[in-house]
């Protein structure tokens, strides 16, 4: 009797342990499955803030195109502009120089006209007046066809001023948008750039050290090093557009006003005129360098980094990776040249193989 009483309290506490189990087991598997829903999320989040910074990158591509085109094409009506201002400004001044000829020919002609001499005794003076006369008048008249003819450019130009300046203002209420537009999508991106601000403490100090010692721009760009050469030195299949819109002043090779070697190219370019990056790439130093104000260094694909100085702001990050025509910063308003840098490696190449010019 005690031993079935005994067996069934056995069977009975198995049992309970069994249902504990299982209810554990069941407690771990809900565990498991709620972290698994919360890692897709995690995962699905990812992704979408991946396909974020993509679209915003290519939308920033596409607006800082737009802008620099922009910038462009108001700095030639600009210039137009001023070119009309200088030369209706020398119509104004010859127009008065021809005011004060017309008034002297014309003060001649008046006095010889109120002080008539028919007098055989003054018939040489007479002669000689009325040639002095006839010459007066000559010069009245051609004055007076020249004035005229100034009067006309001066309408001309005018006018042309009128088309330019509305042309100007046309682009104005565009130029605002777009540049609204691009800031809107700069303040987008840095804010999808907070898994690189938590590393930026670390690398900034490393960028600091390495500006403190490096005595060149080519120290500098080896310092930050560069990405795998491979056998073929190409960059691009295509020629690459110019970082900045603007003119090659000093090309590679040629003689700088120092009487120095050009390791790249000068380019002539408006202050604050838009910056992007020459072709897809990672930001490896960001910064001011002596002597050559802020400076940006993109590693690219195969060896190369593109170095560009003289900005005055800068818009990207350390390690970040920038699509080629993304916006990385502006000129500096009061610097109008950038020297542009093409390193593979430790040697500086001729730019002229890989941009347009």
């Amino acid at each position: 009797m005690l031993k079935r009483i005994f067996m069934g309290l056995f069977l009975i506490s198995v049992a309970v342990e069994s249902v504990s189990a299982a209810t554990e087991l069941s407690k771990i598997q809900n565990q498991i499955r709620q972290t698994e829903q919360q890692n897709k999320k995690l995962e699905q989040q990812v992704r979408k803030s991946d396909k974020d910074i993509e679209q915003t990158k290519k939308k920033l591509v596409k607006t800082a195109e737009q802008v620099s085109l922009l910038e462009e094409q108001r700095g030639i009506v600009n210039r137009k502009i001023s070119d009309i201002d200088k030369q209706m400004k020398e119509l104004d001044k010859s127009l008065n120089q021809n005011k004060s000829r017309i008034a002297d020919a014309a003060a001649s002609i008046l006095f010889v006209a109120s002080h008539p001499s028919f007098d055989s005794e003054n018939m040489r003076e007479y002669v000689l007046t009325s040639a002095i006369l006839s010459g007066a008048a000559d010069r009245f008249d051609e004055d007076i066809q020249s004035a005229t003819q100034k009067l006309e450019e001066l309408e001309k130009l005018r006018e042309q001023r009128a088309i330019e300046k509305e042309k100007l203002d046309r682009t104005a209420e565009k130029y605002a948008k777009e540049k609204q537009e691009l800031d809107s999508l700069l303040r987008t991106r840095a804010v999808q750039n907070d898994k690189l601000k938590a590393e930026q403490i670390s690398l900034q100090k490393k960028i600091k050290d390495l500006s403190a010692r490096a005595k060149s721009i080519s120290e500098l760009s080896a310092g930050v090093g560069s990405s795998e050469m491979l056998k073929s030195s190409r960059l691009s299949w295509r020629k690459l557009n110019l970082p900045v819109k603007g003119r090659v002043t000093v090309k590679f090779g040629e003689k700088t006003a120092l009487g120095l070697r050009s390791d790249g190219w000068r380019i002539r370019t408006r202050g604050d005129a838009l910056v992007t990056a020459p072709a897809d790439g990672q930001v490896k130093f960001a910064d001011s360098f002596k002597g050559f104000g802020k400076v940006i260094i993109i590693s690219h694909k195969n060896g190369y980094n593109t170095v560009m100085t003289n900005l005055g702001t800068i818009n990207v990050m350390l390690e970040q990776e920038v699509l080629a025509g993304e916006p990385v910063g502006r000129m500096d308003p009061n610097k109008d040249e950038m020297y542009l840098e093409v390193r593979r490696g430790n040697k500086a190449v001729n730019p002229e193989t890989l941009f347009k010019n």
